[in-house]
């Protein structure tokens, strides 16, 4: 029987060892899944990446108050005993025979550890003496300290939090350097039983539980009983400091994450403790979730305004959705990103994964080719009146009002002349426009006429990047989310390069700039200006066929932001919704507050520009009659005024010919009768775009808005016929497919 018995022994002994780590495992106590920070743009922590979460700190940034109250509850003999106290063990022996039941434990907090990071709860003989040897085996390999401090970055405190760090952050918002006595002595009281007295769940028990902490400090002779007194006077005030909730940034954190693990790996980024240095500001993603939540909701209220009329239901299962992108210009660097009405409710990033067509918010691209290539805002594009020769033959764009064959530049623009695009594609050629969009970051560029209206597909992302490139002077930066990436040693393993790419030249960027700003303070914009938004500003609206895309984007020299609106299932916004109505309003709340307080900074005048007046119709040099030309309205009736203005222009490509058109009073009426006039506008009452004046010379001003603003109703109302100037100082097309394709042409 007795060799029985032997050879059990020597079976169990050596199962016993076979079952337990080695000194390699025994290496690795240490290794613990740490969570990944990500700070904002002032290096303040504002998320968590984790698969515990976890803050590992050396045992110097704990409190020694905390250390105390931990030994006080869990293991006061700890700096004396081997792994395993033989004393305390009989304690609790005889208290729990004196009470009848398990009333206290007689495990060290090395035997703790050991449990925590090798073996299963199972309450078995078996798994007990496993915690023994491991215990031991822990004492002669690790310093009480390095044991100590293993252990109060590995326990767990409940609600979530592993290791002290964690706790103390998340329970009271500070750290554990900075712990209470009586912060300190709850958190002890956690170890027993995390899930019950964590003060999130029960909060009272959680204070009976400090009592009892507060009482094994006095006996073990590590505060005094009036500073335990003092302690359980202390209310308990409870502060996330990890930011748990976010309620803010659910899209940026996600596009981060998504960038973090295609680098890393997802068990680096989630157990690894990185820290991730983003560039998100706090207070522009609050506003920019805010303009969209207000705009989406004022849409709706206009959409069920109109489906009440008619008694169409809305449709739940593809609501109305909303994108804005905001960055700084001079790195790229992302402060704000909105990817759809609710990141709850869909985690599709509508600003860096959806790719739609952007309407005339690409005409821009177009006459940065052209400037680009000598041309200028005053040169003029013709032959309007006539079709465009392409493979599938003849093509006339729409352009609703458009009677006559040419405009300059700055007009077209500012008018969103889809004529006038799609003829200074072909004049510049589709090719060179194409590389340029590349190079400014649009990915999808069809060669085709129809790209001049927006036929190709981009991102929300893509198209603010490439504005950004005309605010910071012609220099493309690319969108960038994360500054720096550092390990939890604080080594870096990742730092982004800002370093931009000239892709125009400073003339061309500032000439851009000078009338995409004719298109806030004149244009399709205007109530960006209506609603308050003083600085100087520029932008391009876009509006796809049939109402189903609204965009905007738009920028100040510090400042880009895009908008967007639509549905992911396209349909009909609103019938005769379009950009400036829906998209330029969202912009405008949005950058109200994101650049409150800033100064109305204009936009820095490159070397080798000049400022030259010219005749607003021809863009040609002043003959004796452009300053009081005789003009017909469409009621009939005349009045003269001047055409002069200063418009500015690279030196050396300034216009050398006379204006042809108003050298003599006859001809000067019969030509300008032919186009029609408009009563005189009156000037913006806001600030209007502004440049330093070059010497000797006067500063190009932009036309002026009219009395009454563009308004966006051609769906609605009969069109009305409008005379040329007009267009030139309101200007605004009704939506229409292109012949033969489907692409967008709206402003």
């Amino acid at each position: 029987m007795s060799w029985i018995v032997a050879v059990g022994l020597v079976w169990f002994t050596v199962d016993l060892a076979a079952s337990m780590p080695g000194r390699e495992g025994l290496g690795r106590v240490g290794d613990m899944a740490q969570a990944t920070t990500l700070f904002d743009r002032q290096d303040q922590p504002v998320y968590t990446l984790f698969k515990e979460q976890r803050i590992e700190v050396p045992l110097s940034q704990v409190a020694p108050i905390a250390r105390k109250a931990i030994l006080a509850i869990e293991d006061q003999r700890f700096y004396e005993h081997r792994g395993v106290d033989t004393i305390r063990i009989v304690g609790s022996a005889i208290a729990n025979l004196r009470e009848g039941r398990r009333a206290q434990g007689g495990s060290t907090l090395t035997q703790q550890l050991a449990r925590q990071s090798f073996l299963t709860r199972d309450k078995t003989l078996r798994r007990k003496l496993k915690e023994v040897v491991l215990a031991a085996e822990l004492e002669s390999t690790y310093s009480k300290d390095e044991i100590l401090e293993l252990y109060l970055n590995k326990i767990y405190f409940g609600n979530g939090l592993h290791g002290i760090e964690a706790a103390a952050r998340g329970y009271f918002g500070t750290h554990a350097s900075d712990l209470t006595l009586g912060q300190a002595s709850l958190l002890a009281g956690l170890v027993k039983s995390p899930s019950a007295y964590a003060p999130t769940v029960n909060l009272d028990r959680a204070v009976t539980r400090r009592a009892v902490v507060l009482q094994s400090m006095v006996d073990a002779g590590a505060i005094t009983a009036d500073a335990a007194a003092r302690a359980k006077a202390e209310p308990v005030v409870l502060k996330d400091g990890l930011n748990r909730d976010e309620e803010h940034g659910g899209y940026f954190k996600e596009e981060v994450r998504r960038i973090l693990v295609g680098k890393f790996g997802t068990s680096r980024v989630y157990e690894g403790g990185l820290r991730v240095f983003t560039t998100i500001d706090p207070v522009m993603q609050t506003a920019a979730e805010s303009a969209v939540a207000s705009s989406i909701a004022e849409i709706e209220r206009r959409r069920a305004a109109r489906h009440k009329k008619s008694d169409a239901p809305e449709d739940d299962k593809n609501p109305l959705q909303a994108a804005l992108l905001a960055l700084d210009p001079d790195n790229g660097e992302v402060r704000a990103l909105v990817g759809g009405r609710s990141f709850g409710g869909s985690h599709f990033d509508r600003a860096t994964q959806a790719r739609r067509q952007p309407g005339s918010a690409f005409k821009p691209f177009v006459y940065a080719t052209a400037l680009e290539q000598g041309w200028s805002p005053a040169s003029v594009v013709d032959h309007l009146d006539e079709p465009i020769a392409t493979l599938q033959g003849d093509w006339m764009p729409e352009d609703e009002h458009l009677d006559t064959p040419e405009l300059t530049l700055r007009s077209a623009l500012r008018t969103s002349s889809n004529r006038a695009a799609a003829r200074l594609l072909q004049e510049v050629g589709i090719p060179k426009t194409v590389a340029i969009a590349k190079r400014l970051g649009v990915a999808s560029v069809p060669s085709v006429p129809s790209l001049a209206l927006g036929s190709g597909e981009v991102t929300l992302q893509e198209l603010t990047g490439a504005y950004a490139a005309f605010a910071s002077e012609g220099v493309y930066h690319a969108p960038l989310l994360i500054r720096r990436v550092e390990d939890a040693d604080g080594t870096v393993l990742f730092e982004a390069d800002e370093t931009g790419v000239r892709v125009v030249s400073e003339q061309t960027a500032f000439l851009l700039t000078s009338m995409l700003s004719d298109v806030v303070n004149a244009g399709t914009a205007w109530k960006a200006r209506q609603m308050g938004f003083t600085l100087p500003a520029a932008g391009k609206t876009g509006t796809t066929n049939d109402y189903v895309d609204a965009w905007f984007a738009g920028y100040t020299p510090h400042l880009v932001a895009g908008v967007w609106l639509g549905f992911d299932q396209p349909q009909t916004i609103l019938p005769g919704g379009y950009a400036g109505d829906l998209a330029v309003p969202m912009w405008a709340k949005f950058m109200k507050v994101a650049t409150a307080g800033a100064k109305a900074d204009a936009f820095s005048l490159p070397r080798g520009l000049i400022a030259v007046q010219v005749c607003r119709l021809s863009g040609k040099l002043p003959a004796s009659g452009c300053s009081d030309v005789e003009v017909v309205n469409n009621a009939g009736e005349t009045s003269r005024r001047s055409m002069l203005y200063s418009d500015y222009f690279v030196r050396g490509q300034e216009p050398t010919e006379i204006c042809p058109l108003h050298g003599g009073g006859s001809l000067l009426n019969k030509f300008a009768s032919i186009f029609g006039h408009h009563d005189t506008p009156a000037p913006v009452t806001s600030a209007v775009y502004s440049a330093p004046n070059p010497a000797g010379a006067e500063p190009p001003q932009p036309a002026a808005a009219a009395s009454a603003p563009p308004t966006d109703d051609g769906a609605d109302k009969p069109a009305k016929k409008r005379g040329f100037w007009s267009r030139v100082f309101k200007g605004k097309d009704k939506p229409k497919p292109v012949p033969g394709s489907s692409a967008p042409n709206q402003p």
